[in-house]
């Protein structure tokens, strides 16, 4: 008993330690366990989001990462002060299911409102109405009613609302019939029938509009829906902390008109360009396009702006022509006055090398005079407008649109007010009288749509990507963690 005492005696120590330390870890486990939904994300710091690669939710663009989805999350986290853990699961599928399980704090990925899925989760209060729209391909014959799918080839996206849909349409049309992918999504699924290898797919309105720039060959057919609501989901849970803190957010940002600044945002501009438009544009970004491109990317570096902003100005204001002329005398493809070159020292407004170093140039003073109050992207669109309507109507609109209870440091508020400018009643209120308000709008949301285009047109094309390449990868477990305060 001698010889064993010294080694129990070096050994109590270290048993201490080991049991004091499992007893602080199981005191800190249940403490953490005690706490609510709510009060146990602030604590860990992360809200673990899943979400899905997709122009209406989430995507990276040339800025970093965006899309309505994105932003409302963003900012839902800064309400919180956390970060955020962005996931995007392989399928819709498992977006539903791991949401269910609680495997995750928030889906925001465009979900539709069911009664089905109102019985596996929780909806928080809507932000968004679309409908459900028949989607096929020009060229091919337009389907007038359900009836006449039943001689073409219909795919969907497995467990999206569509499913449904076409479930209720086919008590009437029994006939009906259609095969569910379960390893494209709806992005996938529009761009074979843009490509003619199935006939027909069903796709919700917001995202059609979206996708129809990039596939104008993509045509609708008809709604099959009524209208329907977008929400987030939650897991289902007697815990309402979590719940609740969405549905304060969703109120404050409705009531603030947050939430309409940013449906503006990404969808405002979305139906400027027409489908003649939108082929015309692709045929002169192949033809006329590579005969300045070195311009635009000297003029870009030069001036710090993206050298397809700076194209797409150059479309909108001459359709990428040295030579052209208008009527009031502005020349080159920056479309330049002769007072506003002579200030830049443009010698010659038709050499496309001055041209576009003088319009970019021009920019970025537009982009100077703006208020430092006014953050991007609403920033970009107020330059845009001065460099067409000049600073001065540009500034009388917004003391319009403060005159008229809006906010004059949003494009979505000032635009509505840009057009008063052409009627005696309002321009004679303001400080640089009549301008044609209506011009400088088109001007943005034309040039809006041809940076979308471009950016769209000159990066990998990942819905093609995907939907040819499915077993490639698996992006299951793919997650990004976000500091909205570093953004």
């Amino acid at each position: 008993m001698k010889s064993m005492r010294p080694a129990i005696l070096i050994r109590l120590p270290r048993l201490l330690i080991g049991f004091i330390f499992t007893i602080t870890l199981t005191t800190c486990d249940s403490g953490f366990l005690s706490l609510n939904k709510l009060e146990q994300i602030k604590r860990a710091g992360i809200l673990h989001v899943l979400t899905r690669n997709d122009p209406t939710t989430y995507y990276e663009s040339p800025e970093g990462f965006t899309g309505l989805e994105y932003d409302l999350v963003i900012l839902f986290a800064e309400q919180l002060g956390v970060k955020v853990k962005f996931e995007t699961p392989g399928t819709f599928d498992d977006i539903l299911n791991r949401i269910a399980k609680g495997k995750a704090d928030i889906a925001a990925a465009g979900l539709t409102i069911t009664e089905q899925r109102n019985k596996k989760m929780r909806f928080a209060p809507a932000y968004h109405e679309i409908t459900e729209q028949l989607i096929y391909r020009s060229g091919t014959r337009r389907p007038n009613d359900v009836s006449s799918l039943t001689h073409g080839i219909i795919e969907v996206a497995k467990s999206t609302s569509h499913i449904d849909s076409l479930l209720y349409l086919q008590r009437d049309t029994p006939d009906l019939a259609w095969n569910v992918n379960d390893e494209l999504d709806t992005d996938g699924l529009l761009y074979l029938v843009n490509e003619g290898l199935i006939d027909y797919t069903v796709a919700d309105s917001n995202q059609t509009v979206l996708i129809r720039r990039f596939y104008p060959k993509l045509n609708i057919a008809f709604d099959i829906s009524e209208p329907r609501q977008l929400a987030w989901a939650l897991s289902p849970s007697d815990d309402n902390s979590l719940y609740d803190e969405v549905t304060r957010f969703f109120e404050r940002i409705k009531k603030d008109k947050t939430l309409d600044q940013l449906l503006e945002k990404h969808y405002g501009h979305t139906s400027s360009l027409s489908y003649i438009g939108n082929c015309k544009f692709r045929q002169q970004q192949k033809s006329r396009l590579p005969l300045y491109q070195k311009y635009f990317n000297s003029a870009a570096a030069q001036y710090h702006i993206d050298w397809r902003l700076l194209a797409a100005i150059g479309y909108q204001e001459s359709r990428w022509l040295d030579k052209a002329v208008s009527p009031t005398g502005v020349e080159g493809i920056m479309m330049l006055t002769n007072d506003t070159a002579a200030e830049l020292g443009i010698k010659n407004r038709t050499d496309p090398a001055q041209s576009i170093a003088g319009g970019a140039r021009y920019f970025q003073q537009r982009i100077q005079t703006i208020p430092e109050q006014i953050p991007e992207p609403d920033r970009t669109w107020f330059a845009l407008a001065s460099y067409n309507v000049g600073l001065g109507h540009l500034e009388d609109a917004r003391a319009l649109t403060t005159k008229q209870g809006g906010n004059p440091d949003k494009w979505m508020d000032v635009k509505q007010r840009l057009p008063l400018l052409t009627q005696e009643k309002w321009h004679q209120q303001t400080k640089h009288g009549y301008a044609r308000g209506q011009e400088p709008v088109e001007f943005v949301e034309n040039i809006r749509s041809y940076y979308d285009l471009l950016v769209w047109l000159t990066e990998e094309n990942q819905i093609k990507k995907n939907a040819m390449e499915i077993d490639s990868e698996d992006p299951e477990h793919e997650a990004v963690t976000i500091d909205p305060a570093a953004l």
